[in-house]
């Protein structure tokens, strides 16, 4: 089954790491990701630029678009994974070791269904 891992931190906290401090939680991820790539249960991964980059398509009559993210937020989403696992179980333990590998926030783990242009959807 897939599930998304939706990575949300401070955006203050993070953007303001050193590199060394970046590096070491990156490092540590790593070590994760490497081993999930291998078990080929790691799919795309993304860390997304700051909040400050985002753009926003406000669905109002007519479509107004903005600066900035679509919420206000204490935490932002920050980036996700895409992990394909046999159940929830394994999706929360997948989160747990990221979670102990880099500091503050939280994982919302949310099952995806795969949509592929001209396939049937199940």
């Amino acid at each position: 089954m897939l599930y998304t891992l939706l990575c949300y931190n401070s955006e203050d906290v993070v953007f303001s790491w050193s590199q060394e401090e970046d590096d070491a939680v990156m490092g540590r991820l790593s070590v994760i990701h490497e081993r999930l790539h291998k078990e080929g249960k790691l799919g795309p991964s993304l860390r997304l630029l700051p909040t400050t980059a985002a753009t926003t398509l406000r669905k109002d009559e007519p479509p107004l678009v903005v600066d900035g993210p679509f919420a206000e937020t204490k935490e932002q989403l920050l980036g996700f994974y895409v992990i394909e696992v046999a159940d929830l179980e394994e999706a929360l333990g997948i989160a747990r070791e990221l979670a102990a590998a880099n500091p503050g926030g939280a994982y919302e783990i949310r099952p995806v269904r795969l949509f592929l242009p001209g396939e049937k959807v199940g």
